[in-house]
Formats: structure tokens, sequence, C-alpha cells
């Protein structure tokens, strides 16, 4: 199932904030989009979601317009994630889990065997199942947001939106993050990620999309569009591309003015050994 933007214009009141953009996420990628700060991000990923009305254009899921459908049929489909939710902090892991049902319960909201199903399966694919139990108030930062993608897991979605998944945490957690989202993937879901770290971007997806000021700057494949000029032209600043000596993968990092940074410390010279000469 693919998600196309089709000359998507998104505003808040008389600004535009996304401006005429296109593009198809085919079933099985997972995307990443990248963009300086106010550069539209967010406001697209909700406008993906049906959450933002458009100004002008629309988004098609498997052809249909996303917004002539119905809305729990779409949220069967489609799960996202904003950046860091708030609220049900008194509620434990599993009882979070459980509101990702929503969109399969009847009238009468009744937990069926499939909705206990799918939550187990959700709280295992996360790996919180030993977390089940516990208030979201008592996680850590990594456990709080694994338990949140565990909710919208639960609703048996197809393609999984994320608004800065990794904001807020520590660089293992990222990680642990973005291999979950891996692991995801490999088992046939569809996920865009909004991003701010270059280096998890290049490293974990397999294709990026950056805005500059609400238009598209570029898309493609890591190792294709993350290069120094690319770069530099979206976040305005000069970078540096290493290639990860594990993969070859593309690690953009930002090049600072070299007069503001610290000297490298000079290398002692070497001691002559007792005896030498």
């Amino acid at each position: 199932m693919n998600l196309t933007v089709d000359h998507l214009t998104l505003a808040h009141g008389h600004r535009v904030v996304v401006h005429d953009v296109s593009f198809t996420v085919e079933a099985g990628e997972m995307v990443a989009i990248l963009g300086p700060n106010g550069s539209g991000k967010s406001t697209l990923l909700r406008g993906m979601a049906r959450l933002h009305p458009p100004r002008a254009g629309r988004v098609l899921l498997d052809g249909r317009d996303i917004r002539a459908m119905n809305s729990r049929h779409v949220a069967r489909v489609l799960a996202i994630l904003p950046q860091a939710p708030a609220g049900g902090l008194d509620l434990t892991v599993r009882e979070l889990a459980f509101r990702g049902r929503y969109p399969h319960q009847g009238l009468l909201q009744r937990v069926t065997r499939r909705d206990i199903d799918a939550v187990e399966w959700a709280l295992d694919a996360t790996d919180s199942l030993h977390l089940a139990d516990r208030p979201l108030a008592a996680l850590s930062g990594g456990e709080r947001q694994r338990a949140w993608i565990a909710m919208a897991l639960a609703q048996e979605p197809r393609i999984l939106l994320l608004d800065e998944p990794t904001t807020f945490l520590d660089v293992a957690h990222q990680v642990e993050v973005m291999h979950l989202l891996r692991r995801l993937n490999a088992r046939g879901i569809t996920i865009v990620a909004v991003l701010h770290d270059l280096a998890l971007a290049g490293r974990f997806t397999s294709r990026i999309i950056a805005l500059r000021e609400g238009r598209l700057a570029f898309d493609g494949p890591p190792s294709a569009v993350l290069q120094p000029e690319a770069l530099e032209r979206v976040f305005g600043v000069p970078m540096l591309v290493l290639a990860d000596p594990d993969t070859g993968l593309p690690i953009p990092i930002p090049r600072p003015d070299p007069a503001l940074c610290p000297a490298a410390p000079t290398p002692a010279p070497a001691q002559a050994r007792p005896g030498a000469g």
C-alpha cells in the first residue's frame, strides 16, 4: 500500500508552511524527512495523516483521496505518533497499547481475542512485555517511547508515521528506537519518520526527503543525497560527510569555523627506550 503526496500545500492561517510538495512512499520503504526548524516537516507529516487539511493538493492512500475515506478505515491502515505525545502517564503500558485498538472495536467496545493478540504482539515487537504492568510515569524516556510505539502498532497499521521519535533521548535510546523501527520495517511496515539527526537518517533509512522553507529540497537514497553542497543549501551551514567504516554509508556532520574550535593537542614526542642507541 503506497502513500502519495500530490502537489500538497498546507498552511497555518494565512501563512503557507508547505508549498506544492509531491512524492510517493512505496510499500515497505523506510523514509526520513529532514529539514531545519520551521521547514514544515511536522506539518507535512500531519497532512499525510489527514490531521491537517490541505490548502491545495491531496494525499492518496493506494490511489484514493485520504480525506474521502472513512476515519476508522484509515486508522486501521495508517498510524501516526506525534512528537513527545502528552498524557497517559497514569496508564500502564498494556492499557496504553489497548488504546490503539479503538479503530478495530465495535460500538460496544468489548475486548476481543484479536484485540488481546494484537496488543501482545505490539508489546513483544517493541520489547515491552516486561514493562506491560508498569505505569508510563515510572519508565525511562526510551522505555516510554517504546510504549507509545506499541500503542501505534496495536492498530495493526501498514504505514507508520513518526514525528521525531528520537528527540530528547540519549544516544543509547536513540539507537534502540532506530533498531526497533528497522525491525518493524523488516516485518513489512512502511515507516516515515521526521528526524533531526542526520547521521541516524543516513545509517538507518533507505530514502531521505528534505524540506527547505516548506519546499522539497531533495529526495533520494542517503548515498546520493547526503552530499555537502545539498546539505549546506538545506541547513545553511558548511557540512562534512564521512563514510561509515562499517557500511560505507554517509555520516554528515557540521563543519564549524576552525578558529572557534579548540586546537587539537600536540602529540607528545616519543620517548627513547632505555639503553637504545
